[in-house]
């Protein structure tokens, strides 16, 4: 089901950034590429709490997150950063992850990255909590994220990718990954479980449009509970379709399908008028869809597989 929710929010985000979706005056791309980014989001959040609310060790997490993020990441940030000619701090602030933040460095064709700069310091921000706070300490994520989202309102940010304007859409996720192992006993998953995600999905969009005003500051709860509606009682119809066999290759293939097709876009591949360009989308699809499958088996299985091997014999579970 997740690995569902992982197809769809790239799909989501490759739509956004790369198909006419109406008159730009609609601003709908804007709408359905944040979608995509929340969701995305929320299952990044989930899974990692999900882990850490184990016990889990630290040493593992690093490790196996590091060689997961990483390895791709970088080799893509040098190609752009050569071919840009970037100063040393734009190398600096993108290979350490903090192009997102002010002053900002991010150079063309990596414009996208700023979310993995977001997730990095999601993870070394948890990381630093749970060896604070223990790992019962994550009972308190939602006083956490609400008042980052507190934060938001105070600052009027609907939508940024500043990680301290953002970072709710990744904690709510973690929210739903302490409902779904019960931390908050079991009224919560009822109270999901009864609401559709057919209701859901549209509100999801409309808190995703920068014409939505105040249910900006919703997106992070919306898309959790659209997750965790799907989790707990989810629709037979969707539930085959978030699990079926596309889906699951496209999740497989996602992480590299985010990193290469901003990068293309910036060549010859997005090049050109605005006939010529689209007319060129089939084959920048299929040269993203491409790199992405042997990229995600031939390069970055291998660094998963590698981060395993490193963390073998470490002991999974950590005191509370």
């Amino acid at each position: 089901m997740l690995d569902g929710w992982r197809a769809v929010s790239i799909l989501l985000v490759l739509a956004g950034h790369l198909l006419p979706l109406g008159p730009s005056r609609w601003e709908m791309n804007e709408a359905v590429a944040a979608m995509g980014m929340v969701i995305f989001f929320t299952l990044s959040g989930f899974l990692i709490t999900s882990f850490l609310s184990r016990g889990a060790d630290l040493r593992v997490f690093i490790i196996r997150r590091f060689f997961r993020i990483a390895p791709l990441a970088w080799v893509v940030m040098i190609v752009l950063l050569i071919m840009n000619q970037s100063p040393a701090k734009a190398w600096v602030a993108n290979l350490l992850f903090y192009a997102n933040l002010p002053p900002y460095y991010l150079v063309p064709g990596g414009g996208h990255l700023w979310s993995l700069c977001v997730e990095v310091q999601f993870y070394l921000g948890i990381t630093l909590f749970v060896m604070i706070a223990r790992h019962r300490g994550l009972i308190l994520l939602p006083l956490i994220t609400l008042g980052i989202t507190l934060l938001r309102i105070v600052d009027h940010q609907y939508i940024n990718i500043i990680t301290w304007f953002r970072i709710d859409e990744i904690l709510a996720g973690g929210i739903l990954a302490l409902v779904h192992g019960r931390w908050y006993g079991s009224k919560p998953q009822s109270v999901l479980a009864s609401i559709s995600p057919y209701w859901l999905l549209p509100l999801v969009l409309l808190s995703a449009h920068p014409a939505a005003g105040m249910l900006n500051y919703a997106r992070p709860y919306l898309a959790a509970a659209l997750v965790g509606a799907t989790l707990f009682n989810g629709p037979v119809r969707l539930g085959h379709l978030l699990e079926s066999r596309p889906a699951r290759y496209i999740a497989e293939i996602s992480y590299a399908l985010y990193i290469f097709h901003g990068a293309l876009n910036a060549g010859w591949l997005g090049s050109g008028s605005k006939v010529v360009k689209y007319a060129k989308r089939p084959l920048l699809l299929a040269v993203t869809f491409a790199l992405a499958h042997v990229s995600t088996f031939r390069f970055e299985q291998p660094c998963i597989a590698l981060a395993k091997r490193l963390t073998r014999g470490v002991a999974i579970r950590a005191p509370a």
